[in-house]
């Protein structure tokens, strides 16, 4: 199995669609998941049809690289310079072939904004009913750096106010809007207003119920939080690059690792992975 090289919306991509069924498109620039259909070919993603593929403008969908800083917790552009980089796709492994990877190393223009060698590396393998994505971060140099990252998907919704993601009663959670901190109480959180919230990874998978079929989110140990984002109809209608009601379609639950930064020693290595199954 080889990857189908492809222009989407103007932009370099690679699309992976194993004998399994189902398939993976990624693009270069961000080293970005774009799409996922499942084998039974709903697409369970979501894509704004008003994103940006300039070339230089964080694509809004999919699931962008939140690395080597998440939002404005630092000096650097907001969710680092990753999801704006362009990334390099791995020759195709005939030993995985429903595996497609991409890297990312230090040049010129990371090193003007973050000092320190690196290589980062995205992979996305594809099953019938599941995806897996995994981060790997290296440290090629002596000295430590320290990071915060995420990935942060936008899973596609029939109809957000109406879905239900169970699993994060009892949880510890930041709401980020009213800047409180509190366990949360309710069974499942309520969305059609903005919400965002950074909740201490829950101990058992969470599931996102609704009609187009129940999705289990897992995420690795390693990432010791879990963002739930949603702009809501006020914030959602201020961005260019998303239609008013896109909102409506969409919903982040992210695999995150942002309250304390990683510390990663000289030829240390950091993994993270976040794992989407229809159940």
């Amino acid at each position: 199995m080889t990857y189908q090289a492809l222009d989407f919306r103007g932009q370099p991509a690679v699309r992976l669609a194993p004998a399994g069924g189902g398939s993976v498109t990624v693009a270069l620039h961000g080293g970005q998941l774009l799409s996922w259909i499942d084998a039974a070919g709903v697409e369970r993603l979501y894509l704004s049809p008003s994103a940006k593929f300039d070339g230089k403008t964080a694509i809004r969908g999919g699931v962008p690289v939140c690395w080597p800083q998440f939002n404005q917790r630092g000096p650097l552009p907001k969710h680092g310079f990753a999801r704006n980089a362009q990334w390099q796709v791995e020759p195709a492994d005939a030993a995985r072939p429903d595996t497609v990877a991409l890297v990312l190393a230090d040049n010129e223009a990371t090193r003007a904004l973050w000092p320190h060698a690196f290589r980062a590396r995205l992979a996305v393998t594809l099953a019938p009913k599941a995806l897996h994505i995994e981060l790997a971060i290296d440290n090629p140099g002596t000295e430590p750096f320290s990071f915060t990252a995420a990935l942060h998907n936008y899973l596609r919704v029939d109809e957000v106010t109406a879905v239900r993601l169970e699993g994060l009663q009892g949880a510890q959670r930041w709401d980020s809007l009213l800047d409180l901190r509190e366990v949360e109480s309710a069974e499942v959180p309520a969305f059609g207003v903005e919400f965002d919230s950074v909740f201490a990874a829950p101990a058992h998978p969470l599931r996102l119920v609704q009609p187009s079929g129940t999705l289990e989110v897992t995420q690795s140990p390693s990432c010791t939080e879990t963002v739930v984002w949603n702009p809501g109809p006020v914030l959602g209608a201020k961005f260019d690059d998303m239609p008013a009601d896109g909102w409506r379609q969409m919903l982040c639950v992210e695999a995150a690792h942002i309250d304390e930064p990683v510390e990663l020693a000289g030829g240390g290595r950091w993994q993270a992975w976040q794992n989407l199954a229809v159940l």
